[in-house]
């Protein structure tokens, strides 16, 4: 599955579409930062509910692809050119992340 590929799960909406369209090589789920820099997968997806700047810096610095955003949780402005900078693509929904994973789980392994 590539990363553009997430735009088309259903309740994902794209809010800053502009990046690299490679192959997912996994996802995570977590909202603890520290977390994620210890384990998420580089070329991977986050799913959290962290809606800030920090989450962009981690998902950079591990080399995630894209960060789903849960809750239907609203993005602020920084967020979002921050992730536009790192060329990370952020996609929204309504679902938890329980709901979100698996989601994402069975579009990676279809």
């Amino acid at each position: 599955m590539k990363v553009a590929d997430l735009a088309t799960l259903p309740g994902l909406e794209p809010l800053q579409p502009d990046g690299e369209d490679a192959e997912l090589t996994g996802a995570y789920t977590s909202d603890l930062l520290s977390d994620v820099m210890a384990h998420a997968p580089a070329g991977g997806v986050l799913i959290t509910i962290q809606a800030h700047t920090n989450t962009i810096a981690v998902a950079s610095l591990v080399g995630l692809r894209a960060v789903i955003l849960c809750n239907r949780r609203p993005v602020p402005d920084d967020m979002l050119a921050a992730a536009r900078r790192e060329h990370i693509r952020i996609y929204r929904t309504a679902d938890h992340q329980f709901q979100a994973s698996i989601l994402v789980h069975h579009s990676l392994t279809a």
